[in-house]
């Protein structure tokens, strides 16, 4: 096969299959954020432009939907870190990049945060899978911003993290809260002070 040559057929359906669900849990995702994870079947599937069996076809059960979004989401947030290590214009920006994904994956995770509590034994690994996946990458940036001479290097990746999620608590429920504004605070606060 050279290279102008078209993929095989299977490599092809496998290429397609991985899009859609892909589109698939984008929507699901989406449809989570603004309407809850009860949010109805027919209503994802409408906004992925797939029908109904489509979805049940790889997620039998609302449950197995929703580790597969959470899931999906915490390998972009993830995925990202390298790819802002190397595309900013330093560590720090790196860092604070990668930290506004991190923020926006926890803010709109009300109805996932909702089933996490459940008592579903499917979401029994969840949490172990968000650490073990962005621990490492948080780390990966913090240790690049450390070398750099930009950041503190007391901070250890978790206690970060946890910093944010607890700064991101109640992010919707006061509109006089910005937690935004208070992670970004808490980034600056990293720095290491210039001597002149």
């Amino acid at each position: 096969m050279t290279t102008a040559d078209p993929p095989p057929p299977a490599a092809r359906k496998r290429a397609d299959a991985r899009r859609n669900a892909e589109t698939l849990l984008d929507a699901a995702a989406a449809a989570f954020v603004t309407a809850g994870v009860a949010v109805p079947v027919r209503d994802i599937a409408a906004a992925a432009g797939v029908g109904v069996g489509t979805i049940y076809r790889h997620f039998p059960t609302r449950a197995d939907l929703i580790v597969a979004v959470y899931r999906h989401q915490v390998d972009a947030c993830a995925q990202a870190g390298p790819v802002l290590l190397a595309e900013r214009t330093s560590p720090h920006v790196a860092l604070a990049s990668w930290i506004d994904l991190f923020v926006n994956f926890l803010v709109t995770k009300h109805g996932l945060a909702e089933a996490l509590q459940s008592t579903d034994p499917t979401f029994d690994t969840l949490h172990v899978y968000f650490l073990d996946s962005l621990v490492p990458v948080c780390a990966q940036i913090l240790d690049a911003a450390v070398r750099a001479g930009e950041i503190r290097s007391d901070v250890r990746p978790l206690e970060l993290m946890r910093a944010v999620g607890n700064l991101c608590i109640g992010a919707g429920s006061d509109p006089r809260y910005d937690a935004r504004r208070m992670v970004d605070v808490l980034i600056a606060g990293l720095r290491v002070a210039k001597t002149s």
